[in-house]
């Protein structure tokens, strides 16, 4: 066949192609796929994307199959503790509270409350029953006042809290604490009682405005005019009016001073206007807010910009978080009078937003005229903002969530701060504090015989002061945080990270108060651990029955019963289509586990003598006089002088450090250092 070939190409050859570049191609198409990919037509380059998807779905269900499997095993290892014994409830109850000797149990539910007798047969009965149409008692509180009388505070779902006593078989309605008319709406937050019942606690909000109400219960006439009061009678029995105490509104934001002279600051400290509250100062308001322009342009490119609108925060209420406070530290003489032994004798509290925890007496002489705004008696200042707080069940320590990841543990014992630590990690927004009471570290048998020592709150200075506090994040994160008087022996223990899997989000964490290093772990899934937050291990998981799930896993109800060393969560009947039978109670349980008898728990064991000084509050905090206490300081200073020496010298090496590092770059440079100096002096 005949070849045309033009004549203006015959004479072009092409040169030889440089193989260092086909080099460097391939080796593009090596380190960049996607190149390679596009390079391709496009049915093949739908059809490689197709793969591509079904390969990395499979390894996502490849790998899927192997976590749940693991999870599985895993569960399979942990020993599975089964239910003690169930006790029957109403399908519709909310709240269940357990006296301190165990032997009723208190329920609330729409239409009133009922009490269930714990018989030794672990047999239940209800004994009492209290009702009110168009009431759903939500939240109770329970405290002995003595042996078979017993003090409760409840709350409904509109906010009206009340105050009953139940002895004899008897409910007695003692008062309603919010009562409020139709133009004036009040709703109590929360109500909290005192342990013993001498003090009650109410939080209450109204038009927009919430203020703390304190009250005094005269628990001496209600116990002689309950035992006037013959069983089967009924409930008319009429006890003594409670007394309000204080009301505490909140604190007044800084704003510019009145005040023309330092002798009016000086005439308003006197009045008991506590000093380092920020409101007694000669500054007035527009020199306050030239400082706050100053400030933030100097700084504009430090600030970190608040991302709560502060429209909001105005009209939203302040929240008041309160703790009881028995007698020791700085209140150990009350108007020249002994303090009783347990009993209260001041609050403390803080405001969301403020960086102050405040303190208030109750036991104060009666004044003749009433002041409509009481002051604190102390005030006690932090870095930040407070987030949390929680206190020992002694009360000598209070420990404090803040901003900034910070904890701080006060010792009223000595007025100080025990530390500050810094938690340093990703998830540290606190949620909650809580003090582990019992830690490993001596057996059972020594242990009880120095629970004077060591459960008297520290009350010898010989032993260094040691707290446990479980740590927990709103990520999910947990932490154990050890701190003592000594420096260096602050530490935190990571106990678990933020979980990947929404169901396993813990709910809800609470100590074991009568086993050793032990927490129990509410999952959202429903599912229940107990854990050893030294090992970071899971002891046993809390399996009910099959036919019944946990009501409301994201808000499960429980209760822990120290004396009896049980725990009661409420489940509900799983729906089942080929269950025949139909319950009258709807299926409702109170499932008991019994830990005494558990065999899996029995390293954890504290003792019944440690389990009695708990039961007890440890009120061993307090000292019978000022001159004690004084002691008792001068005794800790002097033992702790060598300590502070040290840390003394090192401050003082370091700043000499500095200082020489100083002096030499301003011998290098005295000009520099020239400028310097005459721009701070300017």
């Amino acid at each position: 066949m005949p070849v045309y070939i033009r004549k203006d190409h015959v004479d072009i050859i092409p040169e030889l192609s440089d193989s260092s570049g086909e080099e460097e191609d391939q080796e593009s198409f090596m380190n960049d796929p996607d190149q390679l990919r596009n390079q391709l037509p496009q049915p093949f380059r739908m059809i490689d994307k197709v793969l591509d998807r079904l390969v990395d779905r499979a390894w996502d269900w490849i790998s899927q199959r192997e976590t749940l499997r693991a999870a599985e095993q895993a569960h399979k290892a942990i020993p599975i503790m089964g239910v003690s014994r169930q006790i029957k409830i109403p399908v519709s109850t909310n709240c269940v509270a357990c006296s301190d000797d165990g032997r009723y149990i208190f329920l609330g539910h729409p239409g009133g409350l009922s009490v269930l007798h714990q018989a030794p047969d672990s047999r239940s009965s209800t004994v009492a029953v209290w009702k009110e149409d168009q009431v759903e008692i939500t939240s109770v509180q329970i405290t002995c006042l003595r042996e078979t009388a017993y003090l409760l505070g409840t709350l409904d779902d509109m906010g009206v809290a009340r105050l009953f006593a139940y002895s004899s078989e008897t409910i007695h309605l003692i008062k309603v604490i919010n009562e409020s008319d139709i133009n004036q709406r009040s709703v109590c937050v929360n109500l909290e009682l005192s342990r013993g019942g001498d003090y009650g606690a109410a939080s209450i909000s109204c038009n927009g405005s919430q203020c703390l109400e304190l009250y005094r219960f005269p628990k001496d006439s209600w116990l002689k005019e309950l035992s006037q009061h013959a069983p089967g009678l009924g409930d008319s029995v009429r006890l003594s009016s409670v007394t309000m105490v204080m009301r505490i509104k909140p604190p007044k934001p800084i704003t510019g001073s009145t005040k023309k002279s330092p002798f009016e600051v000086l005439k308003n400290t006197e009045e008991r206007t506590v000093i380092g509250s920020g409101q007694n100062h000669l500054i007035s308001s527009r020199q306050w807010e030239e400082q706050d322009a100053l400030f933030k342009s100097l700084y504009r490119k430090y600030l970190v910009t608040n991302p709560r609108n502060p429209k909001d925060s105005e009209d939203t209420p302040s929240r008041v978080t309160s703790h009881f406070l028995l007698s020791g530290g700085l209140f150990p003489v009350l108007d020249g009078a002994t303090a009783k032994p347990g009993v209260a004798v001041a609050v403390c509290l803080w405001w969301n937003g403020s960086n102050n925890l405040l303190h208030y007496l109750l036991c104060k002489a009666p004044k003749d005229k009433t002041d409509p705004e009481p002051k604190p008696d102390l005030l006690w200042p932090n870095s930040q903002e407070i987030l949390c707080s929680t206190v020992s069940s002694c009360t000598r320590h209070l420990a404090l969530g803040l901003e900034g990841e910070l904890v701080t543990i006060w010792d009223r014992q000595l007025g100080l701060p025990l530390c500050v630590i810094s938690m340093a990690t990703a998830d540290s927004v606190f949620s909650s504090l809580m003090f582990l009471e019992y830690w490993p570290g001596t057996d059972a048998d020594e242990a009880s015989q120095n629970q004077t020592k060591t459960f008297r709150c520290q009350g010898t200075s010989q032993i260094d002061t040691k707290v446990h506090i479980l740590v927990c994040c709103k990520s999910g994160a947990r932490h154990v945080l050890s701190a003592g008087q000594r420096t260096g022996s602050h530490h935190v223990t990571h106990l678990s990270e933020r979980p990947a899997d929404s169901g396993c989000f813990p709910v809800v964490t609470v100590a074991v108060p009568f086993l050793k290093s032990l927490v129990v772990v509410m999952r959202r899934n429903g599912q229940v651990f107990l854990e050893d937050v030294v090992t970071r291990s899971t002891v046993c998981r809390l399996s009910l029955p099959d036919s019944h799930t946990i009501t409301r896993p994201w808000e499960p109800l429980f209760l822990m019963v120290n004396t009896q060393q049980e725990l009661l969560i409420r489940g509900d009947l799983l729906p089942s289509p080929d269950r025949a039978e139909d319950t009258d109670d709807g299926g409702s349980r109170l499932f008991v586990f019994h830990f005494h008898d558990a065999a899996v728990v029995k390293p954890y064991r504290t003792g019944d003598v440690l389990l009695a000084s708990s039961q007890h509050g440890q009120s061993g905090t307090a000292t019978s006089s000022l001159k004690e206490m004084c002691n008792l300081y001068f005794q800790q200073r002097a033992e702790s002088v060598g300590q502070r020496n040290k840390v003394l010298t090192q401050t003082w090496n370091h700043l000499q450090q500095h200082a020489n590092m100083v002096l030499a770059q301003n011998q290098r440079n005295p000009a520099k250092s020239m400028t310097t100096h005459t721009g701070n002096i300017r």
